[in-house]
């Protein structure tokens, strides 16, 4: 992976495909790492893919108190700016989304188009406000890997994907690897984020909002109002998914990609993939 200093911290990231015009930044969720894109990067060959670690996650600083949406959008900006990237297509899914809706609206004119997956951009209640605070001195308490082994079964749909999978595998190493002083951070800043719901009628650029069927921290009625509040935006959910459409469903999930991006950036040649050769069905999409 390479470095950067960002403010005075190191953020570790992942340059593919450097030759490529097109780029796509791609931000993760908590407590995940840039490795939860890896799902993706076939898919995706025939753009630059920009792939950190956010602060507080994988491999980039974490020794913080807090950590706000806020300012992980910013120091996306800067090392976009290192990287002399100008314009970008950005995707997030749960707070990786929640970040691309702050960076969108901190840098309208950075950016080309948003994929908005698992993720409201809506601030804390009262009530999930001391939820989330709950969880940090929970987290503080008993450690990453006791939480992972605790509330895995959150995050993915385990009657489709079972336990012993490779994807669930892969997804216990990146909750229980997480730093637990960078996911307490992460989850007190979380917890102090603007409300950017309003601001969603203001984006004008092509947007995709995706949904798993079976989310347990984002039902599909709260993402489809997403959707239906950002002019002219598609809404899709990939079935019998949980938290995580992109690992659990890959084949689906980078139809999806693919479908948007061949309407948005035409000149891009999207056509080299297996499940189109197999030709597999999108029953899974719905409007």
């Amino acid at each position: 992976m390479n470095n950067q200093k960002i403010r005075g911290n190191t953020i570790k990231y992942k340059d593919l495909n450097q030759q490529k015009e097109e780029a796509i930044l791609l931000v993760h969720g908590h407590p995940f790492n840039h490795t939860m894109w890896k799902y993706q990067y076939e898919t995706l060959k025939n753009f630059r893919l920009i792939l950190p670690d956010l602060k507080g996650y994988g491999k980039s600083d974490f020794n913080f108190d807090k950590i706000y949406i806020e300012g992980q959008a910013l120091d996306l900006a800067l090392l976009l700016d290192e990287l002399k990237i100008e314009k970008i297509h950005l995707i997030g899914l749960s707070m990786g989304g929640q970040i691309i809706v702050e960076f969108q609206r901190l840098f309208p004119h950075r950016v080309r188009s948003l994929i908005i997956c698992a993720s409201t951009p809506n601030a804390e209640t009262k009530e999930s406000y001391a939820k989330r605070l709950a969880l940090a001195g929970s987290i503080l308490e008993k450690g990453m890997l006791e939480y992972t082994k605790e509330d895995i079964h959150k995050y993915i749909n385990l009657e489709e994907a079972g336990g012993n999978s490779e994807v669930y595998r892969h997804l216990f190493k990146m909750m229980a690897e997480t730093e637990t002083k960078g996911a307490v951070a992460s989850h007190r800043g979380r917890a102090e984020r603007r409300n950017n719901f309003e601001y969603l009628k203001k984006i004008k650029i092509p947007t995709l909002v995706i949904a798993g069927e079976k989310d347990y921290f984002f039902n599909v009625r709260d993402v489809k109002k997403v959707a239906e509040e950002i002019p002219d935006s598609q809404f899709v959910i990939i079935e019998k998914s949980g938290h995580l459409p992109n690992m659990e469903r890959p084949e689906l999930f980078n139809r999806t990609l693919n479908e948007f991006y061949e309407e948005i950036v035409p000149a891009v040649n999207f056509f080299a993939t297996t499940w189109l050769r197999n030709g597999q069905g999108r029953e899974e999409k719905k409007e």
